[in-house]
């Protein structure tokens, strides 16, 4: 059965995938453009957020000074930001803006959130977050898509993209913020991964697939 990669990063969760039989596509749907700017300095702010490995990578490339202390909100996100020697001091249960507010310390000072342009407001309006946009995230528009089986999004950028050039196909959203833009523009969703890891990812993947096999006998 082939399985579709839209991500920038799809390495880790190709390997899973092979290990467990499966032919990986790749077929990026967006693309990362991080962007030019004067140095970043957080010593006015009492906690950072980071929202992906690019913002960690977007981040890194222009800090000046110290961090303060800093949220991940994922896995993938707080594996970047150990490859850079930061051990977070919040990683939700839940790796949505939502999951992060919700385990948020009370009184936490000032914070700052930053990540893509365009980015979800959750952060901003209930914590009173400043943001700082570090890159605009692309959709691609390929102009053939690969004849997969099941299709990863990694993204509602994703979603969308992958909306706009093919509809009948199986999909997997690797959390609930991709699976409901997936579904908002007509997507099947066949399953869901409980958290953006490459192995649940992978055991979402396989759950579609039997699902798939199973509507076809």
């Amino acid at each position: 059965m082939r399985v579709a990669l839209t991500g920038t990063r799809a390495e880790p969760l190709a390997e899973h995938l092979r290990a467990e039989g499966f032919e990986v596509l790749h077929c990026p749907l967006v693309r990362v453009e991080p962007f030019e700017g004067p140095p970043v300095r957080l010593a006015d702010y009492d906690w950072v957020v980071l929202t992906s490995r690019n913002a960690v990578e977007c981040l890194f490339a222009r800090l000046e000074g110290d961090l303060p202390r800093v949220a991940a909100i994922g896995p993938g996100t707080a594996e970047a930001l150990r490859k850079r020697g930061v051990e977070p001091d919040l990683l939700p249960q839940e790796s949505t803006q939502e999951g992060l507010v919700a385990e948020f310390p009370r009184s936490p000072g000032r914070v700052l959130f930053a990540g893509a342009e365009r980015a979800r407001d959750v952060l901003p309006t209930r914590l009173g977050a400043d943001t700082l946009p570090l890159y605009r995230t692309v959709e691609l528009r390929p102009q053939q898509f690969p004849e997969a089986d099941v299709v990863v999004l990694a993204s509602p950028s994703a979603a969308r993209a992958l909306a706009a050039v093919r509809r009948e196909v199986q999909c997997v959203a690797i959390g609930p913020i991709t699976a409901a833009e997936a579904r908002r523009l007509g997507l099947t969703v066949a399953a869901e991964a409980e958290s953006p890891t490459p192995e649940e990812i992978a055991g979402a993947v396989k759950l579609a697939a039997s699902r798939s096999v199973s509507s076809r006998s």
